[in-house]
């Protein structure tokens, strides 16, 4: 199977979580690998934020080249590079599962919670690698939201956890990609494969009200939402008591939140 529907979709609240991330917070474990001069490809690359941060780390001589599946958000992402003054980005819309790409095309290819949303993983793995050239190196990190944890325990959240999973799967993905990361990459054919673990931790005032409020966004105006309720997963008001329940822990002193994510840096 490759045909998933994106679960999250591109609502504002979706896309303000998305331009959030930079390679310093979302790929740490790559920066160690890029240099100037390299080509690399960004595939899901999304709002770009994280792409510009690549472009201007494989600068001068580099480039990097941008894919998502979803034409409408490349024009942020173009807009972004544009603003940055970087010259050495190109943008197009593609399908991880076909890359319309040479094999052997580049020297790093990235996927930044990518897998976790396609239909088939170690497919588009198989792809990545074949672009990739001999000596590169193919880096993917994913979140795992069975790991998710949280303090205080609000009940609201875990029938969030319950259903957003559910939905997830019923799309076509896999929400608890982190954790078989390093099986889909053997599946692909990696044999050189460095796996590591991180995570986002949100817990000033500031990052409560943040997460908390494009989650409780999320829960009720997104494409998310209609497909929770399409899918018979849960109701409109299920979801507005979900939503209520982010708020009131984002209201929490004392309120946690971690992201754990899987990463696979493989070489070629």
């Amino acid at each position: 199977m490759t045909d998933a529907v994106y679960t999250h979709g591109h609502h504002e609240s979706v896309l303000r979580s998305h331009r959030w991330r930079t390679a310093a917070n979302s790929a740490a474990y790559l920066l160690g690998e890029l240099r100037a001069g390299l080509h690399v490809l960004d595939v899901g690359c999304g709002p770009g934020t994280i792409t510009a941060d690549l472009a201007a780390l494989v600068a001068p001589g580099g480039r990097v080249t941008a894919v998502d599946s979803a034409g409408g958000v490349l024009e942020q992402a173009r807009a972004l590079a544009a603003g940055r003054g970087l010259d050495n980005v190109e943008f197009a819309v593609a399908d991880v599962h076909a890359l319309d790409f040479p094999d052997d095309s580049f020297d790093v290819v990235h996927a930044h919670q990518v897998l976790q949303h396609v239909g088939d993983p170690v497919r588009a793995l198989r792809e990545m690698r074949r672009v990739c050239r001999p000596g590169g190196v193919v880096a993917a990190r994913d979140s795992d939201y069975g790991a998710f944890a949280w303090f205080p325990e609000v009940p609201a959240l875990d029938a969030w956890q319950d259903f957003y999973r559910r939905v997830a799967r019923g799309n076509g993905g896999e929400p608890d990609a982190g954790r078989r990361l390093v099986s889909w990459v053997r599946q692909a054919g990696f044999t050189a494969v460095t796996a590591t673990a991180a995570a986002w931790c949100f817990t000033t005032p500031e990052e409560r009200a943040w997460w908390s409020g494009l989650w409780a966004e999320r829960t009720t105006a997104s494409v998310y939402a209609r497909l929770a309720t399409e899918g018979g997963h849960a109701s409109e008001e299920r979801l507005a008591a979900v939503a209520e329940g982010w708020r009131a822990w984002g209201r929490e002193e004392d309120g946690w939140f971690l992201v754990p994510h899987g990463e696979v840096l493989c070489r070629v």
